[in-house]
């Protein structure tokens, strides 16, 4: 690759992991095919999903671990389409639209 090459990748890679780490909400229990697009291996890995209790047991450990590691963080009320879900979801692209930016 080319430095130029190098660079684009970098900047491509960099906003894929700006992504992923912005994620809130739902936006955290997906599939992230596309992040695994961007490895040089193609492969097309379907997870194993384990039956729904343990699964669901899994998701509250998740749950958990994170109000236990930001006990002061602001949740959002209600339903996820709320309005405290929007008013994150606006901070979120108004978030990327920075990092787009930078990049």
């Amino acid at each position: 690759m080319s430095r130029d090459q190098l660079i684009e990748e970098i900047k491509r890679l960099r906003a894929a992991i700006r992504e992923h780490r912005d994620s809130s909400g739902h936006d955290l229990c997906w599939h992230h095919p596309q992040l695994w697009g961007l490895l040089p291996e193609k492969t097309d890995p379907l997870p194993v999903v384990p039956p729904w209790p343990e699964f669901l047991a899994g998701c509250l450990r998740y749950r958990k671990s994170l109000d236990e590691a930001f006990p002061d963080r602001v949740r959002p009320v209600g339903d996820y389409e709320s309005e405290g879900a929007q008013e994150l979801q606006r901070r979120k692209q108004s978030q990327q639209q920075t990092v787009g930016k930078k990049s």
